[in-house]
């Protein structure tokens, strides 16, 4: 297993939340909404994220703060009953593969992003696999099923101080 290149990973994690930016911003004009109503917008779009792609709506989870724990929504602790809801919300929008890529990679990107931008939701043995493949896969990759369960059979060989350390990245939640 691999250590992954922190910078490559780093960048990857910031590519992904530039897209999601973009996604929302394009939205929120196209929508005609000015930027002060971006809230509003936002909690429309959560209250059926399916009808949205998935940068949309990771753009309007953006915009609103969790009732209960005051962070980012979704983003809050594993446990706060309305990032939970939200978190899954952000699972039921819409993936549309880019051009040139295997199908699957859009699906897999916004798993990976997911993961790696809310990473204290999830255990260092969930993470790694995501964190591992995301450069990768905004590059355009998609392992194939032998690969991936290859890359899982070796993380569950990992303890969790080892599996830590695969991929060293400061707080990007």
């Amino acid at each position: 297993m691999r250590r992954v290149d922190h910078p490559r990973f780093i960048t990857a994690v910031q590519q992904v939340e530039d897209s999601i930016d973009a996604a929302w911003d394009s939205f929120r004009a196209a929508s005609g909404v000015p930027q002060e109503q971006a809230h509003e917008l936002a909690e429309i779009v959560v209250q059926d994220t399916s009808e949205f792609d998935w940068r949309v709506v990771d753009g309007a989870l953006k915009q609103l703060s969790c009732p209960e724990c005051g962070v980012q929504l979704g983003a809050g602790v594993l446990g706060c009953p309305s990032c939970d809801r939200a978190n899954g919300y952000r699972f039921a929008a819409r993936e549309t593969d880019r051009p040139g890529v295997p199908p699957g990679n859009e699906h897999a990107i916004r798993v990976s992003s997911a993961v790696a931008r809310t990473r204290h939701r999830y255990t260092p043995r969930a993470r790694a696999g995501y964190e591992l493949l995301l450069p990768d896969l905004l590059d355009g990759a998609l392992p194939t099923t032998a690969q991936a369960q290859r890359a899982k059979h070796l993380i569950n060989q990992l303890g969790d101080e080892e599996l830590e350390h695969l991929i060293v990245a400061p707080d990007i939640g």
